[in-house]
């Protein structure tokens, strides 16, 4: 798969020389932390956690500057918001701390935040009016589609560099496509591909608002453009075929009556006392009730994001080291993150609430462990729970791992 992987980001990769030719040829790229204070500045974002009701208050003034519809707005190319960010690991060692793990690599959640604040820096390129610094858009993450590693391994003495562009547009969403290179050896070799989805909302982040057209130039744009359409279509269909408004298919129920078979206790007497309760666990296997872990995390102003809302990248990353603790604890050895899968970002997490973590390992196949995360809020005064996001990620352990098997039907 690995191979695949990286025969696929020959496009993007050629993509982006294409892109950078028309950029405007600095060799100066951002880092990380002007990446954080360019979306302050473009969203007029308080830096003090006591002034943000007045900064909030200030960008109500900016809903005039919306356009009634997308036809209004100038069509953008994929250069236009083609951005290139370097992460100065090798050539800073003073922010290599923040980055590093206890394995001496760097830490993936981390990267997970880096990611997500880059893709709204995008957005905002890709949206920008000329003349007007306050941008009127509140753009947020919607859904992180897909995250596919090809090195198990990301160094943390290495320059790391970021280049995105906004790859697909529809009337109030857009895609973007991102990739992250390391250099080794004075080359800069690919790492990941990251596809999210971002939304554009009104200054109050109430309704929807409208993002200004994509126009593909060159056939392999026409290509991604298509392949954003694609995926949107694929998210549509996946959506209506959730287990909560459809019935499992034929293949689906059978899969479901074998597991269950396969754990039914056949050694009571007779055919006929055999009961739906009595369950066995075969050989090399766990029970899924088995597999879980739980975390809660206090969100503190500091975790907030430019729209005063918990940061999206911040919920990723404690998912991601819950969802690594999980595998790590079923595994019995240290997992490496292949994939990130379908994060929905369901609702806004408000600052003070209680966020309750579930770490689950839902599937087992060799030595690949998929883990899903469940998130939700606890709000004290209303005594409500409510689900902000679900989680999927897919590790690899080092050595082969029991297989998990489910008790119950759901």
């Amino acid at each position: 798969s690995a191979y695949r992987l990286c025969t696929l980001r020959n496009l993007p990769s050629l993509l982006a020389r294409t892109l950078t030719s028309g950029t405007s040829g600095s060799s100066v790229f951002p880092d990380m932390s002007e990446v954080r204070s360019r979306l302050r500045d473009i969203v007029g974002a308080s830096t003090n956690w006591r002034d943000h009701v007045q900064a909030m208050q200030e960008r109500k003034a900016l809903h005039t500057l919306l356009a009634k519809r997308q036809e209004d707005l100038p069509p953008r190319r994929m250069k236009d918001s083609y951005l290139e960010v370097i992460l100065p690991l090798g050539s800073q060692p003073e922010i290599r701390e923040k980055y590093l793990n206890v394995h001496n690599s760097v830490r993936f959640g981390r990267i997970l935040e880096d990611l997500d604040s880059l893709g709204v820096l995008i957005c905002y390129t890709h949206t920008k009016q000329e003349m007007q610094p306050r941008s009127p858009l509140s753009i947020v993450t919607a859904l992180v589609d897909k995250i596919n590693l090809c090195k198990k391994i990301i160094y943390p003495d290495c320059d790391i560099k970021f280049t995105g562009n906004v790859s697909w547009v529809g009337k109030t969403s857009m895609e973007v496509k991102m990739h992250m290179l390391q250099l080794h050896d004075g080359d800069y070799s690919p790492v990941l591909d990251a596809t999210f989805v971002m939304v554009a909302r009104d200054p109050e982040n109430k309704r929807p608002a409208f993002v200004n057209p994509l126009v593909p130039e060159t056939p392999e744009e026409e290509e991604i453009f298509k392949q954003g359409e694609l995926n949107k279509l694929k998210r549509i269909d996946f959506s209506t075929a959730s287990l909560l408004k459809m019935a499992p298919t034929a293949e689906e129920r059978n899969i479901v009556h074998d597991i269950f078979l396969n754990t039914l206790d056949t050694r009571q007497e007779g055919e006929g006392t055999v009961s739906f309760r009595s369950r066995k666990l075969p050989p090399n296997s766990v029970w899924m009730e088995d597999a879980k872990l739980k975390g809660l995390q206090i969100c503190h102003p500091q975790e907030r994001n430019i729209f005063n809302r918990i940061f999206g990248g911040f919920l990723m990353r404690k998912a991601f080291e819950l969802g690594w603790a999980t595998a790590c604890s079923y595994g019995g050895s240290r997992p490496f993150i292949v994939s990130v899968d379908d994060i929905m970002f369901q609702r806004p997490v408000e600052v003070g609430s209680l966020l309750l973590l579930s770490g689950q390992v839902c599937y087992t196949e060799k030595n690949y462990i998929q883990v899903r995360v469940h998130s939700e809020v606890y709000d004290a005064d209303t005594r409500e729970h409510n689900t902000t996001n679900i989680f999927h990620f897919t590790f690899m352990s080092e050595n082969e791992v029991p297989r998990v098997v489910p008790k119950t039907y759901g």
